[in-house]
């Protein structure tokens, strides 16, 4: 296959399969996410063990009912999109847990979105659901960061 990524060559079949299904499940919510429909992004989290970072938060939000109560009051109705670009996804699967990268653009009512997205996934009552959710603005380099106080010829 022409379009396999180097990875993707040492998945296994069930992997695969595993790859495919968590890509699915992302995008799906997604879908939902810029028709202003929470359900899909709040069904996909795990209820029993979420924590939550994003550009907006100075902490980590250690509670699902948290940030379902932010989105259902803030983004839900209110975040609509024509289209978004789902780029390079990426899936990292260890026994019972998985890893989903990808970036993520899109020009929504609320905001010009380019985000980093990390999403962790861990097997819950045989569904697979979001332990961990991290979406990080792309930025070549943080105003807020100190430079570096030397260069660093290689």
């Amino acid at each position: 296959m022409a379009d396999k990524k180097f990875y993707e060559e040492n998945y296994t079949p069930e992997q695969q399969k595993i790859a495919n299904e968590i890509i699915a499940l992302e995008k799906a919510a997604l879908d939902k996410y810029y028709k202003g429909d929470m359900s899909g992004f709040l069904n996909l989290w795990s209820k029993k063990n979420f924590t939550y970072f994003d550009a907006n938060t100075v902490l980590r939000i250690d509670k699902y009912e948290e940030v379902a109560d932010f989105f259902n009051k803030y983004v839900a109705g209110r975040m609509h999109a024509d289209s978004y670009d789902f780029v390079s996804p990426r899936v990292q699967i260890g026994a019972d847990m998985a890893v989903l990268t990808y970036q993520l653009h899109a020009d929504t009512t609320l905001i010009e979105m380019h985000y980093n997205v990390i999403e962790v996934f861990q097997k819950e009552d045989g569904e697979w659901k979001v332990i961990h959710s991290t979406w990080d603005l792309i930025t070549p380099f943080s105003p807020d960061v100190k430079r570096p106080k030397t260069q660093i010829i290689v």
